[in-house]
């Protein structure tokens, strides 16, 4: 017991030793890592680096306004994005895009107990990626501003008829813009050199396949190659080409360009060889007296009728020879509509009337005129549908009219056959309106032209889309014109069913700038330089009014695209002195679009 005594107080000495050394190692060691986790918390963490600039050691705000002067400015540049021949400088701020530099700093400041992270913090290195905001909707929204002047509809391919000759204009293919692909491009080139870029574009095939535009080719060349020879009543009678030329046209139906002739040109064209065995005839019809229409009688000839020469004649357009004969029944040419049935068709007094202003220009009075002559006169049933297109026919020089100024792709003005022919088709519109008449497919502009009360007008174009209403009321209507160099004016006359009908416009919402579009051609190569419209979108109520009360309300909603700034000639542009991006609020418009209009009334009290 006593030895064992003896040797505890050396145990305990080496025991007290080794305790003392571990709890100095410790202290060490805690002190280390204390110190390894509190020296990465203030600053950026050592070895960091953004895009290649070093930022490790710095304080939060030298970081933010080291990265501010290297790449900040790069980033708020514009991008020049190249569709085709046009280039569009669009800048990222109004775009939604934004570089957040703070957030980007943020990613390598803070401390962390976990001692493998801390010691990365502290020794390693780090290349951080930047912080990229994207506003979704302002983003989709500027892109699809961008595909408003961008996209371009196919053209259909179209056979004309004319000089002999069957002129066949190919198809255009249209193009579309591929905004996903062109969002990657753009959020992923934010901090590279700006190099012009070449937007991805997506083409669009017409209706009509070259394969069928080459069969109506074929068919048109045939139909105009040899006459006709008509057999009725005992005559013969020779329909010339040139009269198969001018009666003929094609027309756009599930892909196909299908053949129309007008019977009442091919019956005119062998009136003088069947002068022998026929009588003229008529429909009634109205002329306007002081004010009042008034049935001009009908008169009952004799010969053949107009539709049955055209649908015979069209059995035989790709025949030759001996085959390109046809015959006809021969009779009493009733008229379609007799004196007494159009004294009983409730036409006895005005119901609209509105006129269309212009500027002056030599190609819109003979393009709205020859629209108007053929307009003058058209008699609508009761629930029978107007169409512009079938009334002022393909705008061809056999049928009238000339080259004029038209929207283009894009809404970029350009020239084009029956160019100013859409005021004829709003001032008929208007008056349709105004009148009553039934909306079937009605198409305004598709950019904001400002001799044009917005919201309430009309235009057409051949094969692609016309303008049509509806005869609802009871009674059929008479529709008048009158033209002069600078105005045509539309008349509708029936019976009243209503005391008055009215239009209330709203405000202009949902304004949309326009973008600036710079092209390298210069105004003397064919470049064509306009000012830029705002697109917008308006509302128009037609409100009928009967015995002083309001009786039916119906409301047609309008959107504009915004047309294009163009500038010609222009080899590349500028950056605008900007602010930091972190200082925008996302889309913040270059362009600010016009206050909205107050909301005003426009009233038509038809006259007694």
């Amino acid at each position: 017991m006593s030895e064992h005594r003896a040797r505890n107080p050396e145990a305990a000495r080496r025991t007290l030793i080794a305790l003392g050394a571990g709890l100095a190692f410790l202290g060490v060691a805690t002190a280390g890592y204390l110190w390894l986790v509190l020296s990465t918390g203030t600053s950026v963490h050592p070895g960091t680096t953004v895009s290649g600039i070093p930022i490790g050691g710095m304080s939060r705000e030298e970081a933010i306004e080291t990265l501010q002067r290297r790449i900040g400015s790069d980033a708020r540049k514009h991008f020049t994005l190249v569709a085709g021949e046009e280039q569009f400088r669009v800048s990222p701020k109004d775009m939604g895009i934004r570089l957040r530099l703070p957030a980007t700093v943020d990613q390598a400041i803070g401390r962390s107990w976990n001692p493998t992270i801390a010691l990365q913090n502290r020794f390693g290195t780090a290349e951080l990626t930047p912080v990229v905001a994207i506003d979704d909707a302002v983003l989709d929204q500027g892109f699809a501003r961008l595909a408003q002047t961008i996209d371009t509809t196919p053209v259909e391919p179209t056979l004309s008829v004319s000089g002999g000759k069957a002129t066949l204009t190919p198809g255009v293919p249209g193009v579309e813009l591929d905004q996903q692909a062109t969002r990657d491009l753009v959020v992923n080139r934010l901090l590279e050199p700006r190099e012009s870029l070449t937007l991805p574009l997506l083409t669009v095939a017409p209706a009509v396949t070259d394969e069928a535009a080459q069969r109506a080719r074929a068919l048109a060349k045939a139909a105009i190659a040899e006459p006709v020879t008509v057999q009725a009543g005992g005559v013969s009678a020779t329909i010339p080409p040139s009269a198969i030329v001018k009666a003929l046209s094609f027309v756009r139906e599930d892909g196909e360009l299908v053949p129309r002739l007008d019977g009442a040109v091919l019956h005119e064209s062998i009136a003088d060889q069947l002068s022998e065995v026929e009588t003229p005839g008529r429909d009634a019809t109205f002329q306007i007296t002081k004010g009042v229409p008034v049935v001009v009688p009908s008169l009952v000839g004799r010969g053949i009728e107009d539709q049955e020469l055209a649908t015979a004649v069209a059995g035989v357009l790709g025949a030759s020879g001996d085959a390109r004969n046809v015959t006809v029944s021969f009779g009493v040419r009733a008229p379609e509509l007799t004196t007494d049935e159009a004294k009983a068709l409730g036409v006895t007094e005005k119901l609209s009337t509105f006129t269309q202003n212009f500027p002056y220009a030599a190609y819109r009075v003979q393009n709205i005129g020859q629209a108007a002559e053929y307009i003058n006169g058209t008699l609508l049933m009761p629930g029978e549908v107007f169409s512009m297109n079938e009334v002022i026919k393909e705008r061809t020089p056999e049928n009238g009219y000339t080259r004029g100024i038209v929207i283009g792709p894009g809404g970029v003005f350009e020239e084009q056959q029956g160019g100013g022919v859409s005021a004829s088709a709003t001032a008929v519109w208007t008056a349709a309106f105004f009148a009553g008449m039934e909306q079937v497919s009605t198409r305004a502009h598709s950019i904001y032209i400002s001799r044009y009360q917005p919201g309430l007008e009309a235009t057409v174009a051949w094969a692609l889309f016309d303008m049509q209403f509806r005869n609802t009321t009871a009674n059929a209507v008479f529709i008048t014109t009158k033209m002069t160099n600078t105005s045509l004016r539309v008349t509708f006359w029936g019976t009243r069913e209503y005391d008055e009908i009215a239009a209330e416009f709203g405000p202009k919402t949902d304004i949309r700038p326009f973008i600036l579009i710079e092209k390298k051609k210069k105004v003397k190569e064919g470049c064509m330089e306009q000012a830029g419209i705002n697109g917008f979108n308006i509302n128009v109520d037609r409100v009928f009014y009967k015995d002083g009360a309001e009786v039916k309300r119906e409301t047609f909603t309008t959107s504009y695209r915004p047309a294009p700034e163009v500038k010609c000639g222009v080899k590349k542009g500028k950056d605008d002195d900007e602010l930091p991006l972190d200082e925008f609020p996302p889309g913040t418009p270059t362009t600010p679009g016009a206050p909205p209009l107050p909301g005003s009334e426009f009233v038509n009290t038809p006259a007694a």
